[in-house]
């Protein structure tokens, strides 16, 4: 059974990241009939508690990344929002909020947007070598740091930088499915958060959590371990903590 109430994520640690890149940890929330999104967007799956779990997740890592879909949808930042957990990262010697990062193929990004704007984060625009010089030229009219990466290896030359150039241990990776489906292709996903929302969306919506082209077969199943549960009394939202298996020591 799940522990009763909803988890304290403000506290928690993680193992060190390998040599090559950041510790990966993914945060989604799901509807119980396993959609991701309603109406193009994450809003209404999950609850008040989610989002704080969500900004506390946020307060734990050293940067935050979104891919291109999910960023042109929902306008995200690496913002936490909460006076005294920016107040403990400040206190611990780390800037007041993460830093934002989103991986884009074509430079289609909406620059108005606050992860451009925003002055009390950084922020990283990783733009594959195929995007236009126009597109690349605009955001970087933003003041935003661009970093070019291989169309054909993105990710990973992403995440050696984040490691080497930015020195991140942590990266909170806040989807979409796609980016989701990437990093696991990498094999560099460590830990998986789930909040289980308690709502049926139903419909002809199929995206999941972490979605590809590729198709599923028994020897492509990625085990995980359960770390942790809490169900949540008042919202009826279960909160999942999974780690990959074979990936270190249990973590409280």
């Amino acid at each position: 059974m799940p522990e009763a109430g909803a988890p304290d994520y403000s506290s928690l640690r993680f193992p060190d990241p390998p040599s090559d890149r950041p510790y990966v940890v993914l945060n989604m929330v799901m509807s119980a009939d396993g959609k991701v999104v309603v109406e193009g967007t994450e809003r209404g799956l999950g609850s008040a508690v989610d989002q704080r779990l969500m900004r506390e997740l946020r307060a734990s890592v050293d940067i935050v990344l979104n891919g291109a879909a999910t960023l042109r949808a929902s306008g995200t930042s690496s913002r936490i929002s909460n006076e005294a957990l920016v107040a403990r990262r400040v206190a611990d010697g780390r800037s007041p909020n993460p830093v934002a990062s989103v991986l884009s193929g074509t430079g289609d990004l909406p620059l108005d947007r606050l992860f451009f704007h925003g002055e009390d984060f950084e922020a990283v625009i990783y733009l594959a070598d195929t995007a236009s010089a126009d597109r690349r030229a605009a955001i970087e009219q933003t003041g935003r740091t661009v970093v070019v990466v291989p169309s054909d290896d993105p990710v990973r030359t992403m995440l050696l930088h984040m490691r080497e150039e930015i020195g991140a241990r942590v990266l909170l990776v806040e989807g979409g499915p796609t980016i989701n489906a990437s990093l696991l292709a990498c094999d560099a996903i460590d830990e998986y958060f789930l909040t289980l929302g308690s709502v049926l969306v139903s419909g002809n919506v199929p995206l999941t959590p972490i979605e590809s082209d590729a198709a599923p077969s028994l020897e492509s199943l990625t085990q995980l371990e359960l770390i942790s549960a809490h169900q949540d009394e008042e919202t009826s939202e279960l909160y999942l903590r999974y780690r990959l298996a074979g990936r270190g020591e249990r973590q409280r």
